[in-house]
């Protein structure tokens, strides 16, 4: 269908947000993105973009080749706790390279996008309600101004305020795990830069470079149940999170010992949304499946939602036409990711022989593992 002549609202400026502007305003959309921060700011930290994601960028011309403000990665490293032993290396996906992108970088490429096609961009525009009407959607915002569009996109993330119109309320359950993050100064360059997961018994750390090497981005995961504040942009203590990892030494050791701020949040997991859209309003990203970070999925995921909602436009007619086709391509798939996520959370927090078993496992098959995982990598929603 023909969408030069509609008007769409994005509610929520992040990366799936800015995407889903981006796609639907190239194809002649009139789009409205509504952000209620007063900047579009992140707290420092990294993403890894997998191939899947990369398809998304690339189709929407925000990377490039080599893509920019990106650092491509040579694969991962799995080492042990105690001295970073290595436990075996990880070929990138068959599929193609990833790349580690700073969030802010990316978040940056994304905006300067969407001003450059058109899209127009409304901070400090928070969003109180969406009611569905025959023929659009009346927003309401917190300071009283009320819009109309035909199609509003709900992309505001985890604890969205949106997806309760379409799925009621819903209790979170809390996972027992809780998540430290941090980026530091970082001299060593190397050739062929990895990640490295450094796994121990019910804990694990990822470690990344960014922005040409120069950054490393940490985010350590720990069990526990003392923690249950979900916030992902409160501040934690880095003496307490060197001391609950003083166990981890080699060189996951020593980027540890030298952060000197960190945040902290409680991971909580919600279920993929039963009801992604009502003809009028639909989720995106993390709204419709919010996702535990233990496939480095949950920007791709966005990305790849934000191309098929746009591929559902070109490919229907009808809003609610459209919407529904979106839905129905998204859930299966989504729920999939979602629990290879979940699964891997398992995994990397194996304790006494099952950990052992598991290490020796990994250190003969460690370099076909990604091949279990090629239906994620391999996806190209603009193929």
């Amino acid at each position: 269908m023909k969408i030069d002549v509609l008007k769409f609202a994005v509610v929520g400026g992040g990366i799936g947000g800015l995407a889903a502007a981006v796609a639907l305003q190239q194809r002649g959309a009139q789009v409205t993105v509504l952000e209620q921060a007063p900047e579009l700011a992140e707290v420092g930290a990294g993403l890894q973009i997998s191939a899947n994601g990369m398809a998304v960028l690339r189709a929407l011309g925000v990377a490039g080749s080599p893509p920019e403000a990106a650092q491509i990665s040579h694969g991962t490293v799995l080492r042990d706790y105690r001295r970073g032993r290595v436990i075996s290396r990880v070929p990138p996906p068959a599929a193609g390279a990833t790349y580690y992108y700073h969030r802010a970088d990316l978040l940056d490429l994304l905006r300067d996008a969407a001003l450059r096609s058109g899209v127009e961009l409304r901070l400090n525009a928070r969003v109180t309600h969406v009611r569905k009407h025959p023929s659009d959607a009346e927003i309401s915002l917190r300071d009283g101004t009320r819009l109309r569009a035909e199609c509003v996109i709900a992309a505001d993330g985890g604890r969205s305020h949106l997806r309760p119109v379409l799925n009621g309320t819903e209790a979170p359950r809390f996972t027992h795990q809780v998540a430290w993050r941090a980026t530091i100064p970082w001299a060593d360059r190397t050739a062929t830069p990895m990640a490295t997961l450094t796994m121990g018994p019910g804990r694990h750390v990822v470690t990344y470079p960014l922005r040409d090497q120069s950054q490393m981005n940490i985010v350590a995961i720990e069990e526990r149940s003392d923690w249950t504040e979900e916030g992902w942009k409160l501040e934690g203590d880095a003496g307490d999170l060197r001391a609950r990892f003083a166990d981890f030494g080699g060189v996951t050791g020593e980027i540890l010992a030298r952060i000197d701020k960190v945040n902290i949040w409680a991971l909580f997991l919600r279920p993929v949304a039963q009801k992604w859209q009502n003809g009028r309003v639909a989720l995106l990203g993390d709204a419709a499946h919010p996702t535990l970070p233990f496939m480095a999925q949950g920007a791709c995921l966005a990305l790849e939602d934000a191309w098929v909602l746009r591929r559902a436009f070109d490919d229907q007619s009808g809003i609610q036409r459209a919407l529904a086709a979106y839905e129905a391509r998204r859930r299966p798939r989504a729920r999939a990711v979602v629990s290879a996520a979940a699964s891997n959370a398992r995994n990397f927090h194996l304790k006494g022989p099952a950990r052992i078993a598991a290490q020796a496992a990994l250190s003969l098959i460690g370099r076909r593992l990604t091949r279990s995982y090629d239906w994620i990598y391999d996806y190209d929603p603009t193929a």
